[in-house]
This record gives C-alpha cells, structure tokens and sequence, in this order.
C-alpha cells in the first residue's frame, strides 16, 4: 500500500491543465480562466458625477456659505449617454445627473439637496473642493489592464467585470469529460425493481454530481454486470472522456474484474487509507483507449470519500487550480481512538466558535455503508497512520465538504 499522499502525487503527473477553449460569456460561469482578461477600455471613459446636482467650477465657489450663497448661471444639462457639448466658464452651472460626463471647464459637483435652483439663477451655499462628488477616468481600471488572471475559476462578480471590461470572449481550459460507471450483478438504479439481493446505486450519482459540481461534464455509462465481457463493453463508452471513473471491482475477489479488464498500466491499486483501500490510478489498456482510470471502492462511502480526497483534486487539476486545497484547524468534540497503519478519514459535523477554531464531533459509528452520516458529515477529521488516542479539545485538522464551482 501506498500513502495518500503519495498516491495524489502519482495521480498529478497524468493530470495536466486541459487546452484552452474559448466561450462567450453567458457560458463562462464556473470556468477556470487560461488567460488573463486584459480590459479592451478605460473605465470609466471619461470623468463622470457620481451624483444627481450641478457641475461647477470650484474657484467659483470658493468663498461661498449659508449666510453668503453664490449665485450660478444655468447654460445645459449633461445626462447618462447625453452629455453636455460645451465648456463651463466662470459664474456658470450645469445640471449633471449620476454617470453623466463632467463637462469641460467643471472640475466639481454639488449635490442637488444644496442648491436653490430658480429660472436663470442657481444659488449655492457651499465650497466645494476641485474633484467633489466626481468620478475620475479611469477610476477603476485601465485600458490593456489585466482585471482577473489566469487560473482563476470565475465568479458570476467576475463575469460581470469582463463585461465591464468589453470582454465578450474568454479563453478558459476545456471542462474535463468524466465517464461514470458503477460495476455489479447486485446494482440497480433507483426506482428500478430490487430482487432479493439486489440494491440501488447511489455512487453513480454521488459521483456525477461531485463532476458536475467541481465544473466537469459527468457522463454515466450505466451499470456493468459482474463479468469481463460486460464490464469491457461498458467501459467502451468511455471514448473521448478525459476520465474513466469506476466504483466497485477494484479490490481482488472472484467478481471483481476492473483490475484485470481495465487495467493496462496501473500506477498503483492500493492506498493506506480507511474507508476506501481499494482505490486504483492509472492508463486503461490500450484495446479500450488508454484513457486514464480512477477506480474506487463500491462502498458508497468508501467511494465517496475516495473521491472526495482524488477526484476532486484530479478534476482542479486538469482546469488548471492547485490540486491540493489546504486542510483546516478544528478542536476534537469527541474522542477518537488509535489509528493503525492506515490513515482515517472520519466523518464529522461542525460547530461554529466564536473567535476560535470550530469545534468538530465524530459520528459515534463510522461504517462505510452509511451514506446518511456522509450526506450529513460538515467534514471528514484527517487521521494520519499511527496516530495515538485523541482527546476531547485536541486540535485536529479537518476537510471541509463544501465548496464547488458555482460562487457568486
């Protein structure tokens, strides 16, 4: 066996950034950017009010007060997308609107609630400083500035900022293909009829919605019977994915085939790992693509945390995101016993601490069987081999189950 560690490492080398694809940006949502976005403009173009008044020149103004206003001359109005074509002279006044451009000769604007504006007079009572409720060109950013750089998986805030940066386009690495395929004479789908030693899949679907969320493509292949011809036959839909995800026949009993019908070069097939020690990596045959293979457990949450702690990373990994996502610190709500020479990832739930680590208490049974434990752990506690007894209020760190691509 080898060490979780270890066994990522391995995986990375196979797992290059994916080449570059280019999406319009009512597509670029959760896509990890291959490029920098250089903004094509100034923005703002121009300087502009950033409120509803009067663009005046502040010399003008300089001596003014409530109990000596000074008197301006109205001459136009400059407004969003209509602005004023001429030049402020001294003793004159523009009315100016929010996003307006601030015409020639301004340099300040006064709030609207200041003035006293009457036919041909325009009485002000404040001075205001030159720049005064004006909004510089290029205030935010720069024409051939880069505003979001490569590697970076885009937010919908970040999609708004190229559109404001007249990005139409955007260079981002291909979503990785993840062909999904559960394997067993005992699998059915849900809401399929069950014999009598018959269960339902819940991997196929875990998995793909774990591809779907880190901001792959899933594509489930149905499920392979328990023998070589059926399993080669599945796996044949695999062509052109970037990924083969299997679940279940990894280990070395009579009925499970992936190893020996899959495997053409395998990296490695066992990980010191609890739950989930059948887990192989490597290059399926040639006869069947060469494509890489993740096989991992067919208990679900044998394969669920297998995934958690290789699939995910894999999938960062060929988008162009560091692999490796730190752990976090939490203090132990519970006691856990010694670990063997396998490293254990327990299934937790979190409590928030204000001004400290939050607190994280074990699930009293761990059983790789019990998807409810796993759909309602926060996280999974990280044991590493032969670690001793642990104690209420050690501190432990953790791998929190949250995330994904889609962020505001």
């Amino acid at each position: 066996m080898i060490s979780v560690a270890e066994a990522l490492a391995r995986m990375l080398t196979h797992c290059p950034p994916l080449p570059a694809e280019t999406v319009g940006l009512h597509e670029a949502l959760g896509r990890v950017l291959a490029e920098p976005v250089v903004s094509r403009l100034t923005q703002p173009p121009f300087a502009s009010s950033s409120m509803d008044g009067w663009a005046v020149r502040a010399a003008d103004l300089a001596g003014a007060s409530d109990a000596s206003p000074v008197t301006l001359r109205p001459i136009g109005e400059s407004a969003a997308g209509h602005a004023f074509s001429g030049t402020v002279g001294p003793g004159q006044a523009v009315r100016i609107f929010t996003g307006a451009p601030l015409p020639d000769g301004a340099d300040a604007v006064v709030m609207q609630e200041d003035v006293a504006a009457d036919g041909d007079a325009v009485r002000i009572p404040v001075a205001p400083k030159p720049g005064k409720f004006v909004r510089p060109a290029g205030l935010d950013f720069q024409a051939g500035e880069a505003v979001l750089p490569a590697g970076r998986r885009l937010t919908a805030r970040d999609v708004g900022l190229a559109a404001a940066a007249n990005v139409p386009w955007l260079r981002v690495h291909r979503r990785p293909r993840v062909a999904v395929l559960p394997t067993g004479d005992e699998i059915r789908l849900p809401g399929e009829p069950l014999g009598p030693s018959q269960i339902v899949s819940s991997n196929a679907f875990f998995l793909s919605a774990l591809v779907a969320a880190e901001g792959g493509v899933p594509h489930f292949l149905g499920v392979a019977g328990d023998t070589p011809e059926a399993l080669a036959e599945m796996a044949r839909g695999a062509a052109g994915c970037d990924l083969l995800v299997t679940s279940g026949g990894a280990s070395e009993g009579d009925h499970d085939h992936v190893r020996d019908v899959l495997g053409g070069d395998l990296d490695f097939h066992r990980i010191a790992m609890r739950p989930g020690k059948a887990v192989m990596f490597g290059r399926m045959d040639a006869a069947m693509g060469a494509g890489r293979l993740l096989g991992l457990p067919g208990n679900p949450v044998s394969s669920a945390v297998a995934a958690v702690l290789f699939l995910k990373p894999l999938l960062r990994a060929l988008q162009g995101l560091p692999a490796d996502e730190p752990t976090r610190a939490a203090r132990l709500d519970g006691a856990l016993p010694a670990c063997d020479d396998r490293a254990d990832y327990v299934r937790a739930t979190l409590t928030p601490v204000a001004g400290g680590d939050p607190a994280v208490t074990p699930f009293p049974r761990q059983d790789s069987a019990m998807m409810s434990r796993m759909a309602k752990a926060d996280a999974l506690i990280v044991r590493p081999p032969h670690a001793p007894p642990a104690r209420p209020g050690d501190g432990v760190e953790i791998i929190p189950l949250s995330g994904g691509c889609l962020s505001v």
